[in-house]
């Protein structure tokens, strides 16, 4: 009798396993698309310099570079500026070198680093050279970032 219980256990461990990493695989996408959320209100919590206002958000978590290694959380606000670019990046670098500013002369968003694996595009439409993308990546670490089908791919 005692046996039975040992090996229905033992045919049940996988099992309850596979469950657990199913379930981890299922919650980790909402988990990682609120922490790239984080990163843009982060972006939105810092004042605005004079002249300048915010017109669209954007953010991404998904395998944005490298090859499958987990996913990546990037925050980006489209601003548009009286101020010039180097005047934006003074401004923005005093609260952190984590800040990027550069033009965004259409709707999609194609920093250098940034090797997308997919269209990632603000909807606003760029008619002027007075907007700019205003970026960071977050640093986040979890067994979520490595559970996502997004980095996994």
């Amino acid at each position: 009798m005692k046996h039975n219980k040992f090996f229905k256990i033992l045919l049940l461990a996988p099992a309850i396993f596979l469950t657990i990493i199913f379930l981890l695989m299922f919650i980790s996408r909402p988990i990682n698309d609120n922490i790239a959320y984080n990163v843009v209100t982060e972006l939105k919590q810092i004042p605005l310099p004079k002249n300048t206002v915010i017109v669209e958000e954007k953010a991404i978590s998904d395998r944005l570079c490298g090859n499958g290694d987990g996913v990546q959380y990037f925050g980006a606000l489209l601003i548009k500026s009286d101020l010039s670019q180097e005047d934006l990046i003074t401004y923005y670098s005093q609260f952190s070198k984590k800040y990027h500013v550069e033009p965004q002369y259409d709707r999609r968003i194609k920093q250098d680093e940034l090797a997308l694996h997919q269209d990632n595009s603000f909807h606003t439409s760029i008619d002027s050279d007075d907007y700019f993308v205003l970026y960071s990546w977050g640093d986040y670490d979890s067994i979520f970032t490595y559970l996502d089908w997004r980095g996994i791919n």
